[in-house]
């Protein structure tokens, strides 16, 4: 999903290519796309097809990164990679260009691109750090099931028919992803967990956000902790977002600071009901922000409500972001 995403994005913001080059697995090795007024034929994803190659966006999955990233910079090019790879590795820039750009001026050839859930979150978080800092985030994340893949999407479409039709007999098993599966049935229910379980009872996902968002932020030490949820929405992710802030800031002006943020939308009339709902923001690239209000338990305390296309900004259109700003900077 990420990969046809990332073709069509190139297309849509007349990204400068000189050619283009289509991998996979050799399972769709000799199939045909058109792009950019062109058919490209896919070929196998292998180290020699990189030769010639300025930036290569990897979202294969965290092995085919290892395997294949390393060799794709030996032969020339700069990797944007979508998986999980590297993003801790202290030499490697984990970006998200309206936060930390400047980050990319110290690459070795890998960028990673954060989790599709840290990515929304920190456009969100940046101005309201700049603004009046940050000393703790809370963030419960409702996240849709094409996060975990083509057959998540197309499981919970046929899991909602079943069970309007009073059916119980559609299958129960585990969906395969590399790192990321629906444990349960997400027709009508909500599975809170995503990814593996990991340290102290913390689903990878939930430690991805927090030590992601650190990592971007350049916040070592802020206490942030997360919840997430999968949710039965086919497209984007939602969140849930409590801050604890470190001086004054009031909701309404938290809404002109956001509104001048980069990257984001303000979606906040309730005299309208009017909020980011996952149906509106589906195929758009900005992170939306609806929701917002005081927390009065707590001194400075503020809430929002965050979506955005997890597949769009989430993942393809960050990256191609990534490679605008290396273009812009001479960086490649």
């Amino acid at each position: 999903m990420v990969g046809q995403s990332l073709v069509q994005v190139l297309e849509e913001r007349r990204f400068p290519v000189g050619g283009l080059k289509l991998l996979a697995s050799s399972r769709s090795a000799d199939l045909t796309v058109d792009v950019l007024g062109r058919t490209y034929r896919v070929e196998e994803a292998k180290a020699e097809a990189f030769a010639g190659v300025d930036v290569a966006f990897f979202s294969a999955g965290e092995a085919i990164s290892k395997e294949l990233a390393a060799e794709a910079v030996r032969q020339g090019a700069v990797v944007v990679d979508n998986s999980n790879a590297f993003r801790m590795e202290e030499d490697v820039p984990l970006v998200v260009p309206e936060v930390n750009a400047a980050a990319l001026s110290g690459h070795r050839g890998i960028i990673a691109n954060p989790n599709c859930s840290t990515i929304q979150l920190v456009v969100a978080l940046a101005p309201l750090q700049q603004a009046a800092g940050l000393l703790r985030v809370v963030v419960s994340s409702y996240q849709s099931v094409s996060g975990a893949g083509r057959e998540a999407v197309d499981e919970l479409a046929a899991q909602s028919q079943a069970v309007l039709a009073g059916r119980d007999d559609f299958p129960r098993e585990r969906i395969p992803h590399a790192g990321a599966k629906v444990q349960h049935q997400i027709a009508f229910n909500l599975v809170p967990q995503i990814d593996v379980f990991d340290l102290d009872g913390y689903c990878r996902e939930e430690l991805k956000i927090i030590r992601e968002t650190r990592k971007i932020m350049g916040l070592p030490e802020l206490r942030i902790t997360a919840t997430t949820v999968r949710v039965p929405v086919f497209n984007s992710h939602s969140e849930a977002v409590n801050l604890e802030l470190a001086a004054p800031l009031s909701a309404a002006q938290a809404t002109e600071v956001l509104r001048s943020a980069p990257g984001v939308v303000v979606v906040d009339d309730l005299s309208q009901l009017t909020y980011p709902m996952p149906v509106q923001v589906s195929g758009r690239d900005e992170v939306f922000v609806g929701r917002i209000r005081p927390d009065f338990s707590v001194e400075n305390g503020l809430n929002m409500w965050v979506v955005a296309d997890n597949i769009r900004k989430g993942a393809a259109t960050n990256s191609i972001q990534i490679a605008e700003a290396l273009l812009a900077g001479s960086l490649l």
